[in-house]
């Protein structure tokens, strides 16, 4: 029989409509790709190149656990051009990707059944991780009007004997929003520990983000290199921790995922040190393709009040349509063959809402936005 927690854990939906959509492109059709946040810009070559090199060269064997010394070295000093902030090479531990950095973390801090508090809407995966760890998720509500910035009222107003860490995520996904400095002031004078999910840095459009470190050094940072510099599929990230944490950290990743890939990591220092120009223009067409699709959804008459700041995502409320976000987002892949993030794969306060990427071409979100248009047309006129 399966385990409980496996049969509790909740579907991450982006997959099963990812998976849906391949096996109609395998039918020959094309599917425009709103639903993953994967950017469509091939890995810079001076990673490839290096990662090539690291393999012809033998490198191909189990690392130190906590990762290879020139690439946590690399992440430190990364820290200090970025944010002005010294951080040890010594705190940092090498993940393969920033999933496996979450659950090391939540499995290093959080004692059963303590709570953790994360938004909602939320990351879909968060609540599972949790879980995993056997902590309990605690949601605090976030709102469209407000920005999706945290309010700190209904923050302390989640805190108990029971909470363990707040977890937050800027810029995030799926709002796109960035936290402001008072916010992340008000979260670290809380004086929980807190968790901060920073894989979106980088990915910001007419402000910057910021580290908890500038607040607290009472924290756990988690980042990597699928979004900025296009590495997805490489499953490549990093944790910063407080020292007492460390050899905690280091034994989980011993049994459990032993170390990181050699010639991934070798990939990794070449991003830092080589690539950084490459992340830019990236950026620069990330925020093309970002006002393309703000009014591309405002021409549909979706409601969007908060503009994304950051990531490449926009959270919309189909206004209208099925408020049912999952029989919505399926019916329009099936009869539009345009795939779209249901909301409530963020939480029940997404519900309602859909998440479009905006991580593909101009051209497809053209064609996109011309498709979605035809298929509203076509749910009015089954109304009359």
């Amino acid at each position: 029989m399966p385990s409980k927690l496996s049969e509790e854990l909740s579907p991450f939906y982006v997959m099963e409509v990812l998976e849906r959509a391949q096996e109609i492109e395998s039918g020959g059709d094309k599917v425009i790709h709103f639903e993953v946040g994967e950017p469509d810009f091939p890995t810079p070559s001076s990673v490839t190149n290096e990662a090539l090199r690291a393999i012809t060269e033998g490198d191909t064997k189990y690392t130190h656990s906590l990762g290879i010394s020139e690439l946590r070295e690399a992440i430190a000093e990364d820290y200090q051009s970025t944010y002005g902030l010294s951080v040890s090479p010594e705190r940092v531990v090498v993940t393969m990707g920033s999933s496996p950095a979450l659950l090391l973390t939540m499995l290093s801090l959080i004692e059963p059944g303590e709570e953790v508090i994360i938004t909602d809407p939320h990351y879909a995966c968060y609540p599972q991780i949790i879980k995993v760890a056997r902590g309990v998720p605690k949601r605090v509500p976030i709102y469209e009007r407000d920005g999706f910035q945290i309010d700190m009222g209904r923050l302390k107003d989640a805190i108990s004997k029971n909470t363990g860490a707040v977890l937050i995520n800027s810029p995030a996904n799926p709002t796109g929003a960035v936290l402001s400095p008072e916010v992340m002031g008000g979260i670290a004078g809380l004086g929980l520990t807190v968790i901060s999910d920073e894989i979106y840095h980088g990915l910001t459009y007419g402000r910057d983000a910021k580290t908890i470190y500038e607040f607290t050094e009472n924290a756990f940072v988690v980042n990597g290199f699928s979004k900025y510099y296009s590495m997805t599929g490489w499953r490549l990230g990093y944790l910063i921790v407080p020292p007492e944490y460390v050899r905690p950290v280091q034994k989980l990743q011993q049994n459990l995922f032993i170390s990181a890939n050699p010639f991934v990591q070798r990939g990794g220092v070449a991003a830092l040190r080589s690539a950084k120009q490459d992340a830019r223009s990236m950026v620069s067409e990330f925020d093309l393709r970002r006002k393309k699709m703000i009014e591309g959804v405002r021409e549909l008459g979706f409601e969007l009040s908060h503009e994304p700041e950051g990531a490449f995502y926009v959270f919309v409320n189909p206004a209208g349509l099925n408020p049912d976000s999952r029989e919505l987002a399926f019916d329009i892949l099936e009869k539009a063959h345009v795939a779209v993030t249901p909301g409530i794969d963020f939480g029940p306060g997404g519900e309602g809402y859909l998440r479009f990427s905006y991580a593909v071409s101009l051209g497809d979100i053209e064609e996109g936005i011309k498709r979605l248009g035809n298929y509203i047309c076509a749910c009015k006129g089954d109304d009359k």
